[in-house]
């Protein structure tokens, strides 16, 4: 009697999505309060800022809407943020489910990743919904920039969190290492500004963090009126792609290293 094996690609599809559940489980649980979190955070950070600001100043940089204007800047810096760290933590943080040989850690981090960029999507229709429900912008959206924009920002944090989930386990001091060197990633980004507004010296440094270029190219996506002629695809997709190849690649070459139990 011959027994037939399953394809390898049928099962690696059923480990990921083994693992996206799980996933789901464990970070967002039975109930929705999980998935209510997940939208309450973005929107508390918007609010804060739409608050704040409105308060010294009369109008945002661009449009007539703090709320829209400071959504834009965040939503795109919360897609590398939010997948980063989901990508950079997945493989200590399914370290048991590694030794089992169907189970690699590239799995892992494709998981988090696809769960936490679904989650995104909804969580960013949702807001952009509600904000336009309530306030009147003459914001005309563009939706193929704003795809764009947004998955520039999420190749990033993919690539980048790649990168990070085998630095994480072999050095873990680098986690912490990691979120000191971050934490002026949210001011450097153009979240609440304009990069126009800034100093010509300090345009010529913030270049360099591609999150400037996916903030810019998303403000392009609902303010067609806004140049943002510094905006380079070439840099933020090179920079989002570079980082995942290397990232694969050394996860796939050390698979025992990173797998092997603490």
């Amino acid at each position: 009697m011959i027994v037939r094996s399953r394809p390898p690609r049928f099962q690696a599809t059923r480990v990921l999505a083994a693992l996206m559940v799980r996933e789901m489980i464990t970070r967002y649980g039975r109930s929705w309060g999980g998935y209510v979190w997940a939208i309450l955070e973005p929107l508390g950070v918007i609010a804060i800022l739409t608050f704040t600001f409105s308060q010294f100043i009369k109008t945002p940089p661009i449009g007539v809407s703090f709320a829209l204007f400071y959504a834009t800047g965040y939503i795109p810096y919360h897609f590398f943020s939010e997948i980063s760290n989901a990508a950079g933590t997945a493989v200590q943080l399914n370290r048991p489910l590694l030794q089992f040989p169907m189970v690699t850690p590239i799995d892992t981090v494709l998981a988090r990743f696809l769960l936490s960029f679904l989650t995104l999507i909804v969580v960013s229709v949702i807001l952009f919904w509600g904000i336009f429900l309530i306030v009147d912008d003459p914001a005309q959206v563009s939706l193929p920039k704003v795809v764009v924009a947004f998955a520039g920002a999420a190749l990033l944090g993919l690539g980048i969190g790649c990168l990070n989930a085998f630095l994480f386990a072999m050095l873990p001091v680098w986690r912490q290492i990691w979120g000191i060197l971050t934490r002026p990633l949210f001011i450097v980004s153009c979240v609440f500004f304009t990069f126009q507004s800034l100093p010509e010296a300090i345009q010529q440094i913030l270049w360099w963090n591609p999150l400037v270029h996916a903030v810019g190219a998303a403000r392009v996506g609902f303010y067609p009126v806004y140049d943002a002629s510094y905006v380079s695809f070439a840099y933020l997709y090179g920079c989002g792609a570079s980082a995942l190849l290397l990232g694969l690649a050394l996860l796939a070459r050390h698979r025992s290293d990173v797998s092997a139990p603490d």
